[in-house]
């Protein structure tokens, strides 16, 4: 493999990230971030109403700066001829109406400006309604289509977005020919694709949040959403029967994308999947344990052998799937709809008065304004994790849940609202900051209980991620609630790594993704472990969280003093 290299380009919520990278170590040559501009003015979103839509222009744009960028940095000669592949990860599920061209229908004139026509971004929730008729109607069908996404429809999936969009804009669906993730257009873009029936789906998004699984012969029938809803009928013909593992390729990069990137036409486009899927492998995941990738949500990844999984299916959880992380395995995905963002909207609401007071104070320019903002924003969340670390917690301390956007396991809601209690007048900022930390965990130990509850045993943790490299506060405090060692990857960047993986693979530079993984992959840096002192504190803790999520949900009533 002389002179072999390979691209994982890895969008986010906020940005795009490439990197190039060296096949044969491992070792990253240089990576570029872009940050959406028009997400990041706010435009098309509207929070108060879970409205969350991207751009395609703004990927479009990212995709194009930074691998270009990357290329730019790397100062190796004549690098365009040694990119060997290029592979794609994204946040999911964020699907996109296009016309029978592939063309996203926000990319048309007419529909440049409507947020219908653009992609519906994983966080948003505009499809409760939708995603609660999918499931009452699953109720009654003879067949059980959802038993492999945990019995449970969310409203962050690929249907539930559909039939909302379709309900609520007319022009929408009546210019729409198929509905597209992210993570598929991409390389049918960089491809030069020209008809919508020609996007090869990756297995990846197809079983997690299209209802794809073999078992079934493919997607449910028409009869099966014309049930749901009328709007729905002739889609599924114009989807896709077929899909593919990520270590496969999805064809060459086109001749526009080569001139237009500075590679070759013989670079190979491989399929593309889910950026916590791709994360997990960047993260050398291992069997049965659980890779948490930690950002604004968590996504928990968790593969095993087949011949050991069988039959055993895990309720609650966000699908498993033969092939979706590792080929040959069966994949298992989880996670919390608000993990990182829980914290950030914390900071946010710290931040509003000192804002408000900076530009009420006379004789500031916004300059000045501008560095004071930044540096308490840069500042705030550390010095709130100092000071939480002191303090001392008991069982009636405050209490939070984490349901600030939903909950996304176990058991789908995104209906459900996050809680704090046990607020009194000695309550600041830092137990306030140190019950939604907490919160967080619990979260995430539920998940681990539902994985173990359901037959299929969790032996240990791996954090990869922002959080998981840049708060020593939250992932001991992880350890202590889950009372299990949680490793933490050297990567920065463990999703944009998992591409390059997978690119480097689907090149044929690896007979197999394990052995991209073992040959490529950056190892870990450090290990939180239990603090015995705190293990039985949290236990009680988090029965306490437990009956409170209970009661929040209405399922009993509040037993306990909080």
């Amino acid at each position: 493999m002389n002179e072999s290299y390979v691209i994982g380009i890895d969008y986010g919520s906020d940005s795009v990230r490439s990197v190039l990278v060296d096949a044969i170590n491992g070792e990253e040559i240089s990576s570029s971030v872009f940050y959406y501009p028009r997400w990041k003015r706010g435009e098309y979103c509207d929070a108060a109403s879970s409205q969350f839509r991207q751009h395609p222009l703004d990927y479009i744009e990212g995709l194009e700066a930074t691998v270009k960028d990357c290329l730019q940095k790397s100062g190796i000669a004549n690098i365009g001829q040694a990119v060997r592949a290029i592979s794609v990860d994204t946040t999911g599920s964020t699907p996109i109406a296009v016309n029978e061209q592939g063309v996203p229908l926000a990319l048309l004139d007419e529909f440049k400006d409507n947020p219908n026509a653009m992609f519906v971004l994983w966080k948003d929730h505009t499809a409760v309604k939708e995603a609660k008729e999918i499931n009452d109607y699953n109720e009654t069908s003879a067949v059980d289509y959802l038993k492999y996404v945990g019995g449970v429809y969310s409203s962050e999936w690929f249907w539930a977005k559909l039939l909302h969009i379709f309900r609520v804009d007319g022009q929408v669906r009546k210019a729409t020919f198929s509905w597209v993730e992210h993570c598929d257009y991409i390389p049918f873009l960089l491809t030069g694709g020209t008809h919508a029936s020609a996007i090869k789906r990756g297995v990846c998004s197809a079983g997690h949040k299209s209802l794809w699984a073999a078992a079934f012969g493919g997607l449910p029938p028409n009869a099966f959403f014309t049930d749901i809803d009328p709007l729905l009928d002739g889609v599924v013909d114009r989807l896709f029967s077929e899909t593919y593992t990520a270590d496969k390729p999805a064809g060459n990069l086109s001749t526009e994308w080569a001139e237009r990137l500075g590679l070759s036409t013989s670079v190979i486009v491989g399929i593309g999947a889910f950026d916590c899927h791709m994360g997990a492998v960047g993260g050398q995941i291992e069997p049965y344990y659980l890779s948490k990738v930690m950002g604004t949500s968590t996504c928990d990844m968790l593969v095993a052998p087949k011949e050991e999984v069988q039959d055993t299916l895990v309720k609650g959880i966000c699908g498993q799937v033969d092939g979706s992380i590792i080929p040959g395995m069966i994949g298992m995905e989880a996670g919390q709809s608000a993990f990182g963002d829980a914290y950030a909207w914390l900071k946010q609401v710290l931040l509003w008065p000192a804002k408000q007071a900076l530009q009420d104070v006379e004789g500031l320019n916004d300059d000045v304004r501008e560095q004071v903002v930044n540096g308490l924003e840069e500042t705030l969340l550390v010095s709130l994790s100092k000071k939480a670390a002191e303090l001392s917690v008991t069982a009636t301390s405050e209490l939070a849940i984490d349901w600030l956007n939903g909950r996304r396991t176990p058991d789908a809601d995104q209906s459900l609202k996050g809680a704090i209690t046990g607020l009194h007048l000695g309550t600041d900022a830092p137990r306030i900051f140190r019950a939604i930390v907490e919160a967080t965990c619990f979260g995430a130990k539920a998940i681990v209980d539902r994985f173990v509850d359901q037959g299929i045993p969790v032996k240990g943790l791996i954090g990869l991620g922002g959080v998981a490299k840049k708060s020593p506060f939250i992932m001991q405090m992880m350890a202590n609630v889950m009372n299990m060692p949680i490793r933490i990857h050297k990567s920065e960047q463990t999703c944009a790594i998992g591409a390059a993986m997978f690119a480097a693979t689907a090149a044929g530079l690896y007979d197999r993704v394990e052995d991209a993984m073992k040959t490529m992959g950056q190892g870990f840096e450090c290990t939180y472990v239990p603090e015995e002192k705190w293990v039985p504190i949290y236990a009680e803790r988090y029965e306490r969280y437990k009956a409170l999520g209970a009661f929040i949900e209405g399922k009993e009533s509040l037993a306990i003093t909080v």
